[in-house]
């Protein structure tokens, strides 16, 4: 129970965050994207500050024996730049410019219930789900 309710409170967190900085906004991705137009360079200020934070996070809670509700820490062991990641990485940054929303974002900004979102969250569970057909 404690390991659900500490997963919900992040999450609640996190999507404060989000609408507080105005990235539910797809808006303000474009235009941090825009350089030659009406660039904003909110989004690196809001990227830089959740590096620190995650690097401060992450050097205290490293030196803890295990998470609190968990019996060890789950760190990914592939460390290897490859062209899968190469690939994710490229269509996850077109899909994030071209419409504005990473899943975060647009999961929190569906609470506003705006058509865009629901059609941006429609195509990435499609894309998640071809991906996982393809990969049979």
């Amino acid at each position: 129970m404690m390991r659900l309710l500490s997963s919900l409170l992040a999450g609640l967190v996190f999507g404060l965050g989000l609408v507080i900085s105005g990235m539910i906004n797809p808006a303000k991705v474009q235009n941090f994207l825009d350089v030659a137009g009406a660039f904003d360079p909110s989004l690196a200020l809001v990227m830089g500050a959740a590096l620190i934070v995650t690097a401060i996070g992450y050097r205290l809670v490293l030196r803890l024996p295990h998470p609190l509700f968990e019996m060890k820490f789950q760190i990914p062991a592939l460390t290897r730049i490859d062209a899968k990641l190469l690939g994710g990485a490229a269509v996850f940054g077109a899909g994030w410019g071209l419409a504005g929303f990473c899943p975060g974002p647009a999961i929190t900004a569906a609470a506003l219930g705006r058509g865009e979102v629901f059609i941006f969250l429609a195509a990435m569970v499609a894309g998640i789900a071809g991906w996982r057909w393809l990969r049979r």
